[in-house]
């Protein structure tokens, strides 16, 4: 029974430690400016077979360098059916950072990003094929935060998604 309360000590004391560790976020779009995203795209409606835009897209040339937004763990480099060529990187705050329409991964599931390492380029990829070229990023929490939830359409999943758009400017 000792054993599993340190144990449990143990876990809980890396849960707070990670939701302390500051973010330092930056634009993940080498060059790009608020000029570039609508800043009214998070959660618009309606917004194809998702119903609701949970991030950013923001548009660049095809090939341009994306960076991290903040460093950490690659949990996922790969290919999707919607996304896409995609990365979700476990940042500070127990966050997924979710990078999808590249055209090229540049970093491989378990390493560790760092904020000025490229990671992929700028793509059409997934369901935006033959649109413009641009990166979705979208920050997902599985920490609920119950006091975003509202009566927009699926107002109940806010709860999962932060606005990343203030926190790249």
């Amino acid at each position: 029974m000792k054993r599993l309360k340190k144990v449990g000590y143990i876990i809980l004391g890396v849960i707070v430690l990670g939701l302390l560790i500051p973010q330092n976020m930056q634009m993940p779009v080498q060059g790009a400016t608020s000029s570039d995203y609508n800043k009214n795209s998070y959660w618009a409606y309606p917004w194809g077979r998702s119903i609701t835009h949970k991030g950013v897209d923001i548009f660049a040339k095809k090939g341009t360098k994306i960076i991290p937004a903040t460093s950490g763990l690659v949990l996922y480099s790969g290919n999707i059916n919607v996304g896409g060529n995609i990365i979700v990187i476990l940042s500070s705050k127990w966050r997924l950072n979710y990078y999808a329409h590249l055209e090229s991964l540049d970093i491989e599931t378990l390493n560790w990003a760092s904020k000025n390492e490229v990671i992929g380029t700028v793509g059409d990829s997934g369901n935006a094929k033959g649109k413009p070229p641009h990166l979705h990023y979208s920050i997902m929490t599985p920490i609920p935060h119950l006091w975003k939830i509202d009566d927009s359409p699926q107002g109940w999943r806010k709860m999962f998604y932060v606005n990343p758009i203030p926190l790249i400017e």
